[in-house]
């Protein structure tokens, strides 16, 4: 394994694929049907937001869709590199 989490990831994935998923359909932003399966922890948190929003649960995933996704950080600049856009040289005639 390469990575020092991933045992601790495979095990956890594991023992959601022997728990009873629990299925919501709900339409997404654009008008698509969508079948969202939850883990048991999963579909307590939701049930959890829907019943303090008196809401569907298939209502929560709809304005879930709407939150817009966090922009990742820029990744530095390797040293000596000059990223991935270097600027132009100047042409010599």
């Amino acid at each position: 394994m390469d990575a020092p989490d991933e045992p601790t990831f495979l095990r956890d994935l594991v023992k959601a694929s022997r728990q009873r998923p629990h299925l919501i359909n709900w339409v997404d932003r654009d008008g698509t049907g969508r079948h969202t399966a939850l883990t048991p922890a999963e579909a307590t948190r939701v049930a959890t937001i829907a019943a303090r929003e008196r809401i569907s649960k298939s209502e929560v995933l709809r304005r879930a869709a709407h939150i817009p996704v966090a922009k990742s950080a820029p990744r530095p600049t390797p040293p000596g590199g000059e990223g991935p856009n270097p600027p132009p040289t100047p042409q010599t005639a």
